[in-house]
């Protein structure tokens, strides 16, 4: 299947979705929006991962740009002001170059820099300003984009997204003895650690300075507006499971649910592409009905009051953001270079990474 898409370049191309992959519904009844600060933010995140060195001048000529990770949250989080967006975006960016010194940790057995790194992100969460300077470029890094991201919204926030973000770094914890060991997780297990690994509630508490308001906690916590949000990113951890694949089978990964699945449900890898394309499309019907339960709340909210009126508006943004995640994901995988395994001159090294042995200095 074909589609226009913008890509990472300001004319628009056609990209071809290999059949396995292609989610007519998503193509029909998700229409794709870019925020129209993209271009603007393309070139500012090139220019922060080469000033925090995150990725040598020679990985950002070559593959920054055609990793598109500016593209997937500038479809995401339309509306947000230019400068949240660019936070968020810096912070994305970081995190898979996380993502990625942490598969290397694992790839060159590297468990003593894996715990370094592990506890000062841990620091870095909680004191950002301490760590600003800091020789490793992913703990500099990450104190950078969060102390940006502190700014937005009051200090609950701040201390809700630290909890969660904490959650992330020791479930990584948890999949790097995973894969040390050769462990692979059950199904449920392995879907209770996804949604930390790909960091669901992050992306979701992110929602609100895009709409420059915090939410209550009863508003958050209420299953009309909890159930799209989970969906929004059940679809998209599924679907990047479902493309990357043929890359983590390449690189001996033991996180994927189809990897659980053939290995703790007898599936066939068919049978499990087939269970992972169902459970995707299945989030995606739910989303629809869940969507407009949640703008039904939005309506409720809206009581008449000014107080009312603001926390109304704020969950239409965030639940129209929740819609734009699916496009915008759906997209990201089918122009990011990140997933074009069979492009790599080695299967198991994506190009894009630093594969020295960084951490053990």
């Amino acid at each position: 299947m074909h589609a226009l898409s913008h890509g990472s370049t300001s004319t628009p191309t056609t990209i071809a979705v290999p059949p396995a992959l292609s989610l007519p519904v998503i193509e029909a009844a998700f229409p794709r929006q870019l925020h129209p600060y993209w271009p603007k933010l393309q070139r500012e995140t090139r220019a922060w991962l080469l000033e925090k060195r995150l990725m040598t001048p020679e990985k950002v000529e070559s593959y920054a740009d055609g990793l598109c990770y500016t593209d997937l949250m500038a479809g995401y989080y339309i509306g947000a002001p230019d400068e949240v967006l660019q936070a968020i975006a810096d912070y994305s960016a970081w995190f898979f170059v996380w993502d990625d010194r942490h598969d290397r940790d694992i790839v060159h057995g590297r468990p003593d820099a894996w715990r370094r790194l592990k506890d000062l992100l841990h620091s870095a969460l909680d004191r950002p300003g301490d760590h600003l300077s800091h020789q490793d470029p992913v703990v500099a890094g990450l104190a950078d984009s969060v102390r940006r991201l502190y700014a937005f919204l009051p200090d609950t926030w701040n201390a809700r997204f630290a909890r969660h973000f904490h959650a992330v770094i020791e479930a990584y914890d948890r999949e790097f003895h995973n894969r040390t060991e050769g462990v692979v997780p059950t199904v449920e297990e392995y879907l209770e650690l996804r949604r930390l690994t790909f960091a669901h509630w992050i992306w979701t508490d992110l929602l609100e300075p895009s709409a420059g308001y915090e939410l209550p906690d009863a508003v958050r916590k209420n299953p009309a507006y909890r159930k799209p949000a989970l969906l929004s990113q059940e679809f998209a951890a599924w679907y990047n499971d479902l493309c990357s694949l043929p890359k983590e089978i390449a690189g001996n990964e033991v996180h994927n649910l189809g990897i659980s699945l053939v290995t703790h449900e007898g599936m066939t890898l068919e049978e499990a592409i087939a269970d992972m394309r169902h459970r995707v499309e299945e989030c995606i019907s739910e989303f629809l009905d869940a969507e407009q339960e949640a703008l039904r709340f939005a309506d409720r909210l809206d009581d008449g009051t000014v107080g009312g009126k603001e926390t109304g508006a704020a969950v239409r943004v965030c639940v129209a953001n929740m819609r734009n995640w699916f496009s915008s994901v759906y997209w990201f995988h089918h122009e990011s270079g990140r997933y074009r395994v069979d492009s790599w001159d080695d299967r198991s090294t994506p190009p894009y990474v630093n594969n020295a042995t960084e951490g053990e200095k």
